[in-house]
């Protein structure tokens, strides 16, 4: 089968729909999980001219390629009237030209990973690229401006660099894809692992010019420059550095979790992928085994299998568990899958299977791998797209309550703009954070409270299990006046949201 600009272009188009889409869902009320940690700094930089983000949980790529983009945007913005001053502009209007940048380099990492898929066959491209488009745990997190889907991108580049070196055999070739790893690693810490992927192949090269040796150092000497110039606030300002990773390395401190690590991504895995497409990637891993020592193919299989099993074991390891950190083994699954695929349905002609049963086998065996997931990214869509209780709530809230009122917000799911006084607590009540009662709140000056299902609704529901935080939030509720709830429902999904007026 020869590789067709056509099935590419619908891959391609697919994966893009399903990543852009949505995409200014929640847009400025309901970001999500660490967006602002990224954007806030973005704007300061751009208020100051000060390039140290003054945070090093990240490094620093991603922040300048997103401070680009908002530079372009205020421009953009500026030349049509709407704003002329930076001191108009916050982090809300920026949101969504940074997500536009994650949908389009999640995008942009189906492509790699078709090109890939080149090196097995244009069969096996055109399902590793299809299964990536589809794969629920990219679509979602392509969405949001964060650095997980970036550093997939410069992880699947420093694959397909590593496969083009090694067939050119020049260090040279090498050292560009060491340049791919240091900036990954300039997206997100744990990308300097797919430093081993060239390290490896050059090892596996024997005819590499003018040798391994020194090709092994054009890759590290790459990859330490790209980090060092993407992220130079590392060397720069060594000490923030060095707090900021100690207090990051607190957060991955062992600690007591209700399951392992490895059978938590296992589940997240598993059931993104769907049963299917995940024994396709246990067939392709083990071919790839049997690949990696008796060939052919030895360099590219064992790059292939080693990255994940290395990954894969460094996160096993972790006490901060998100499903999302999955992401930058997502490349090398589907190609995995796409291999076990193609496999299986290329042992069929060692049988006399008649063409007519043969197609309608590969064909259900597409079907199976890549409609379970595409499923569960269209939910996701569907559900971003409906109008939420939240967005409910922050549009009743900039209706019906003056600007300038004070209003405490249970959880981080609904943000208000600089109009209004507002603070959000983990919790309303037994919170350190929060004053805890009706008079603390009215003492404070607090005009209303918002309560969310998130936190009372557990305490509500089964007070048996807490009944200090049932009569607090009971006691709370009693003395306020409710003035408009959403519940959820098929059309609203999210939490159950109450709004208290208090004086």
């Amino acid at each position: 089968m020869r590789p067709s600009a056509f099935t590419l272009a619908v891959i391609l188009a697919v994966a893009a729909l399903l990543r852009f889409v949505g995409i200014g869902a929640g847009i400025p009320f309901n970001i999500g999980v660490d967006e602002p940690e990224i954007m806030s700094r973005v704007v300061r930089m751009m208020r100051t001219g000060d390039f140290n983000p003054h945070f090093f949980d990240y490094p620093t790529l991603y922040f300048y390629l997103q401070l680009g983009v908002a530079v372009l945007r205020f421009m953009v913005g500026a030349s049509l009237g709407r704003w002329t001053s930076l001191d108009q502009v916050d982090a809300a209007d920026f949101y969504l030209p940074g997500r536009a940048v994650t949908a389009l380099l999640g995008t942009a990492t189906v492509l790699l990973v078709y090109r890939i898929g080149l090196r097995w066959g244009a069969r096996h491209a055109a399902l590793a690229a299809g299964l990536m488009a589809v794969m629920p745990l990219h679509v979602r997190e392509s969405h949001y401006v964060l650095t997980d889907v970036p550093v997939t991108f410069f992880v699947t580049l420093t694959l397909l660099l590593t496969l083009a070196a090694h067939e050119r055999e020049r260090a040279s070739s090498f050292a560009w894809a060491g340049g791919a790893a240091g900036l990954a690693a300039a997206t997100k810490y744990p990308g300097a692992l797919v430093i081993a992927v060239p390290l490896i192949a050059v090892w596996m090269t024997l005819g590499t010019k003018p040798s391994r040796f020194l090709a092994s150092l054009a890759v590290v000497g790459a990859a330490a420059a790209a980090f060092l110039i993407a992220a130079p606030y590392t060397i720069l300002d060594l000490p923030a550095f060095l707090n900021g990773y100690a207090h990051l390395a607190g957060a991955y401190a062992p600690k007591r979790l209700p399951e392992a690590p490895w059978l938590t991504y296992y589940k997240h895995l598993s059931r993104s992928m769907e049963w299917p497409a995940f024994l396709l990637l246990l067939t392709g891993l083990g071919l790839g085994a049997v690949r990696a020592v008796r060939g052919p193919g030895r360099v590219r299989w064992t790059v292939t299998i080693a990255f994940p099993l290395l990954y894969y074991y460094f996160l096993s390891g972790q006490m901060l568990v998100f499903g999302r950190y999955l992401l930058p083994l997502l490349p090398f699954v589907c190609v995995l899958a796409a291999v076990g695929a193609v496999s299986g349905v290329s042992l069929l002609r060692r049988f006399d299977i008649p063409r007519a049963p043969r197609t309608a086998i590969i064909a259900a065996i597409t079907a199976a791998a890549l409609l379970p997931p595409a499923w569960q990214s269209l939910n996701f869509i569907r559900m971003i797209i409906r109008t939420s209780t939240v967005e409910q709530a922050h549009s009743w809230i900039l209706s019906d309550v003056p600007r300038g009122s004070t209003i405490v917000i249970e959880t981080q799911a609904l943000l208000l703009s600089r109009s209004y006084k507002s603070k959000n607590v983990p919790q309303l009540v037994l919170d350190a954070r929060a004053p805890g009662d009706y008079d603390a709140y009215v003492k404070a000056g607090v005009d209303y409270i918002v309560a969310s299902s998130q936190k009372y609704g557990d305490a509500l529901s089964r007070p048996k299990d807490s009944p200090e935080l049932y009569e607090a939030y009971s006691r709370l509720f009693a003395q306020s006046q409710e003035v408009v709830r959403f519940t959820p429902n098929a059309e609203h999904p999210g939490p159950e949201i109450r709004v208290f007026r208090l004086r």
